[in-house]
């Protein structure tokens, strides 16, 4: 059976005015074309490019198909809208656009596309209305939906925000309703795809949202993607065994006679080719099959009244079809056996049938073979089950009987509340031969034995005294809510059977439970019976075979539900997968109708077994795992895929491990205490160095790492979380090493929750360089108190290009050091305003501000941020001070540096003493003169062998009525023609030596080091920095240290700071001479 055409590439080969597309045979695609291309009309809009550009295809709902053979048919919206159109009546209508449009509101904050805001989607705009009202999109007209034909779409609804949205197919006279739901619906982008069925002739798609008056009815609408609607192109020749349609399309042979037109005109499924067959299709009645209670024969589809029954029958695709339902409970299957069939022989029996199943997960369709005689076994032998949730899509399946006994065919269908079990098509093949006369029919034995796929028991260990339900171990009835919870109920611990857990050398398999619906399916073999392992061990593995579905590719595979679980819950497995080039392998957590991508194989095993595991965390809801594989079993190297030995472990609420304790991590083992949240498809995940992105602790170690693209992850943002901690001390100090890099790179918070409040601790916006960054943050806790904290790091994307990274998280008694940098933009940094506090930090950005400047040092504008003290005689009067003073730093090893830009008004002069707080306080810097127009630099040598502080006392007003016109020196220079090159200031580290090689003896202090340095001059500028002054000028040298000083230096009230030292972490660029090293600005406060 060859892979789906989606999956395989295309090959175009361009030779003079042609272009060549070899498809898979019966796939649709390209056919042969030339270069010149006039569609007639019915062709236009029918999935099928019949122009070399696919010009036959433009706006029609979709922008054409991409070179690869099989990719969708899709409009992103970046353009224009496709050909979508708003039919609405009222003021509640359609429009295209994006969220960088509107600055607040209900609607999304970035597209699907880009993930910004600054890609567009099709949306609906609040609407202030009393009235109910319902705003509509329509496609163009479309033509000829192939059977296979999806619709996937990424919607947006808010709950609250809508009453109702609705997709609906118009077909000549009639309106189906593919999907509609009144929520709730969840945050964020949502994903939808439903089946269209074989369409004949022009048809129509509509996306409609309802609101009335309490709601807001904002929605969004991107990325709408139609797969495989196509009919398949015409042949010249098929490939052996492959059926020649009459219109030359070629179809495989099992396509024969099955209900659905894959030729695309019907031949065939024609009387001449299936005439010896026995279709049902329930349109007249049961044909031969009889029925037992608890079957209905179902005349129309569901409503509003039955939202779980089928909206259309299989056979018309039509509302106003024909099909069977059961609503029956379990434990009371409905039951419709077929005819007594003769002994089969060597030949196949074979059934075709179309199942149902939506609206519970109890819901469960089982096919048994009932042999007769008086030699054949008595007990039914289940050929088939399928159990849970299919969707609103009819689905394909196919049994093949062969019996040495005369034989029936049994279908048991039940149900739990709120569910359905629908069936439509039974085709029985032409070696089903009915006897002449039928005997008395063998009654079905109550509760036939299979293997469970839930945790539900069979009927047998079922006590009388226990609820339906229920599972009896001991004196005990388990409830099915406490099934599968990771907690025992029984004291041989029944009741966490079927869990997940398993090395598949049982039949239940571990509650694992195929959910396929395409031509793949998951299925327990044996290590003899797979082609695809090159080392698969004996014993048993859940291996990917081929299926009868006919929607979708890949093949699903779901536990029971599960949990809800802990924080240190994982899962081990062992997988293999060999598959080139688009197979994968992929474990996905399901909760609520959301899907969630926890791991995916990286690469192709080559057939090797491999072992891996997953941390899947907290989850406060149950949750299904499942398993998501595609393979081209028909590709070259016997391609395949297979997993075995799956545990789950640690996954209880109440278990406690050691390391649930250790919020200090390198992360070189694992993750220790700290794991993953789950409120979107945006996940922090555990890796190992690879090329450019390594670790911070070792270069080739392990670290976290928020990357939207690796996989494709759609959530704005993802949290990285600690295990609740007790406190180890009224202060704690928490460092760590963050990686900041890209365009679109958005933000990374950390934050403090405790007894449902959130504490914002440290954050830092857009790109910080290719490099890893040390951050600390000081948790404060009330004293005694044993109240559990959680940490939380936030990343917040604003788009797709870039990453972030974690590594090297520790936490220490004790509040932390000052820190080596402070620009005051995130915070104040532990500085403390003493007396009055009228030290605070601002921002010009509204250019309102009473007083201080108009623009800060670090960035030079408005929205910048710095310290300032309103010195007015009614907030300072004469003679009295405004301190503030920082947090302790940590001893210094070695001298160093501190240096602070400071900014002085024109009037008002004052005094700003600087002092060094050690074991006294004794000063340091003075500085008391008229203030500039500029910030100036001011620096200060520190030797401190304990802990250190630095308080900064300002005397008199310095700040009195003055006015701030603007800045007149700015802290860097361009490099441009006419302009003056990089400006230089020392550093230590270069400096020394370089001036002793110039023959200059470097000065005692680390701050006089500037001394040494001469002027730089280069491309007609000089350039100096002597310490309290610095500037460029064209021609000449630069000014005389004595010119320099006798310039006082101005008061200030505002200023940011930088400590200078000696250290090996400064980029040995800076080790060059000054014409050679690039732009190295000192302005803030740093420290070693």
């Amino acid at each position: 059976m060859p892979l789906p055409s989606h999956l395989l590439p295309a090959l175009v080969l361009f030779l003079g005015h042609l272009a060549v597309n070899l498809p898979a045979a019966g796939s649709s695609g390209w056919a042969w074309v030339p270069n010149h291309c006039r569609s007639p009309g019915q062709a236009v809009c029918n999935f099928v490019c019949d122009c070399r550009d696919c010009s036959d295809e433009a706006q029609c709902g979709y922008h054409g198909a991409s070179p690869t053979l099989g990719a969708p048919f899709a409009c992103d919206f970046e353009q224009d809208p496709c050909g979508w159109r708003d039919i609405s009546t009222s003021g509640y209508s359609w429009l295209r656009d994006r969220a960088g449009a509107a600055l607040e509101g209900p609607g999304p904050h970035s597209d699907h596309t880009l993930g910004t805001d600054l890609g567009w989607y099709m949306a609906v705009g609040t609407h202030r209305g009393k009235e109910a009202s319902t705003a509509a999109l329509r496609s163009p007209t479309l033509r000829e939906a192939a059977s296979s034909c999806k619709l996937r779409l990424w919607y947006h609804a808010a709950s609250g925000d809508v009453a109702e949205l609705r997709v609906e197919l118009i077909h000549g006279a009639e309106t189906l309703t593919l999907w509609q739901s009144t929520g709730p619906w969840g945050p964020g982008w949502q994903e939808l795809a439903v089946t269209t069925g074989r369409i004949r002739g022009d048809f129509r798609v509509t996306f409609s949202a309802t609101r009335n008056a309490t709601h807001r009815g904002a929605v969004a609408l991107d990325d709408l993607e139609f797969w495989d609607c196509g009919l398949p192109t015409p042949q010249a020749n098929c490939p052996l065994g492959h059926h020649h349609c009459q219109n030359k399309v070629c179809v495989e042979p099992q396509q024969l006679c099955d209900g659905e037109d894959n030729c695309g005109d019907l031949s065939d499924e024609n009387p001449l080719t299936c005439g010896r067959h026995i279709a049902t299709d329930f349109e007249t009645g049961l044909g031969p099959w009889n029925r037992s209670e608890g079957w209905s024969w179902n005349h129309r589809a569901g409503g509003p009244e039955r939202p779980s029954w089928p909206r259309r029958d299989h056979s018309r695709n039509s509302a106003q079809g024909s099909f069977l339902v059961s609503v029956a409970e379990p434990g009371t299957p409905a039951i419709l056996s077929s005819p007594e069939f003769q002994a089969s022989g060597t030949s196949n029996c074979s059934l075709v049938f179309y199942q149902y199943l939506r609206g519970s997960e109890a819901g469960c369709l089982q096919l048994f073979l009932q042999t007769l005689g008086p030699s054949a076994p008595r007990a039914p032998v289940l050929l088939r089950r399928r159990r849970g949730e299919l969707g609103t899509a009819w689905v394909r399946d196919r049994v093949d009987i062969q019996s040495a006994h005369p034989f029936q065919i049994l279908l048991a269908g039940q149900t739990g509340p709120g569910g359905v079990v629908g069936l439509d098509d039974l085709i029985l093949s032409d070696h089903c031969r009915p006897v002449s006369e039928v005997s008395t029919l063998q009654p079905l034995p109550p509760g036939p034995r299979a293997p469970a796929p839930q945790p539900l028991p069979p009927s047998s260990r079922l006590q009388d005294s226990c609820k339906q339900g229920h599972l009896a171990c001991g004196d005990l009835c388990v409830p099915p809510e406490q099934l599968c919870d990771f907690e025992e109920q029984c004291a041989g611990g029944e009741d966490e059977q079927a869990c997940g857990t398993t090395d598949f050398e049982s039949p239940e398999a571990g509650g694992w439970e195929d959910a396929s619906v395409g031509r793949l399916q998951w299925r327990r073999v044996s290590a003899q019976e797979s082609q695809g392992s090159s080392a698969a061990a004996a014993g048993h593995f859940l291996s990917l075979q081929r299926a009868w579905g006919q929607l979708g590719a890949e093949a699903r595979v779901l536990t029971p539900l599960l949990g809800p679980s802990g924080p240190s819950c994982e899962l081990h497995l062992a997988y293999y997968l060999q598959s080139q080039p688009r197979g994968f392998l992929a474990l996905v957590v399901v909760d609520s109708g959301s899907r969630e991508l926890a791991w995916q194989a990286l690469s192709s095993s080559a057939g090797i077994w491999k072992v891996d595991k997953v941390l899947l965390g907290a989850r406060r809801r149950p949750f299904r795992l499942e398993f998501v594989g595609l393979v081209d079993l028909d590709g070259p190297d016997q391609q395949g895929a297979g997993v075995d030995n799956v545990t789950l472990r640690d996954c209880s609420p109440t278990v406690t491990t050691e390391r649930d304790r250790e919020v200090s991590c390198n992360f070189e083992r694992d993750t220790c205490s700290w794991y993953p949240g789950h409120l979107s498809d945006t996940h922090w995940r555990w890796v190992e160095s690879r090329g450019p992105d390594h670790d911070h602790t070792t270069g080739q170690g392990h670290f976290v790492l928020l990357d939207p693209t690796d996989p494709l992850a759609w959530g704005h943002s993802a949290h990285l979380l600690s295990r609740p901690q007790v406190p180890a001390a009224p202060m704690e100090c928490l460092s760590f090493w963050y990686h900041l890099h890209g365009p679109q790179i958005g933000t990374l918070r950390l934050a403090m929750r405790r007894e449902g409040e959130e504490t914002h601790l440290w954050s830092r916006s857009g790109t910080q360089g290719n490099r890893w960054h040390e951050a600390w943050a000081t948790l404060s806790h009330q004293p005694g108190s044993h109240a559990q904290y959680q940490l939380l790091f936030e990343g917040l994307r604003d788009g797709y290009h870039g990453t972030m990274a974690l590594d090297d998280v520790a936490v220490r008694p004790g509040p932390c050091w000052a820190p080596n940098y402070c620009s005051f933009e995130d915070s104040d940094c532990g500085f403390s305003p003493g007396g009055q506090g009228l030290w605070r930090r601002q921002a010009n950005a509204s250019g309102h501000a009473a007083w201080g400047p108009p623009t800060d040092h670090t960035t030079e504008t408005a929205q910048g941020h710095y310290m300032v003290v309103d010195t007015s005689p009614d907030a300072l009067p004469r003679g009295q001070t405004a301190s503030l003073t920082s947090k302790e730093h940590r001893p210094l090893a070695q001298p160093a540096c501190l240096t602070f830009w400071y900014h002085g008004s024109l009037r008002s002069p004052g005094t700003l003493r600087v002092y060094l707080e050690e074991r006294g306080k004794h000063q340091v810097l003075s500085l008391s003169a008229h203030g500039g127009l500029a910030w100036r630099l001011g620096s200060v040598d520190v030797q401190a062998e304990r802990a250190w502080r630095v308080p900064v006392i300002l005397s008199l007003a310095c700040v009195a009525g003055a006015t701030w016109p603007g800045p007149a020196w700015a802290d860097t220079a361009g490099t441009g023609a006419g302009e003056p090159p990089p400006l230089v200031t020392p550093s230590p580290l270069w400096t020394t030596p370089w001036a002793q090689r110039q023959g200059t003896q470097p000065h005692q202090g680390l701050c006089q080091l500037w001394l040494a340095v001469p002027s730089y001059c280069s491309c007609s500028w000089c350039c100096w920095d002597l310490g309290d002054g610095a500037g460029c000028r064209r021609g000449g040298a630069a000014p005389s240290r004595a010119t320099q000083r006798s310039q006082p230096p101005a008061l200030t009230t505002s200023f940011s700071m930088r400590m200078v030292s000696p250290s090996r972490h400064l980029s040995p660029a800076i080790r060059r001479p000054p014409q050679t090293r690039p732009r190295f600005l000192i302005q803030h406060l740093v420290r070693p």
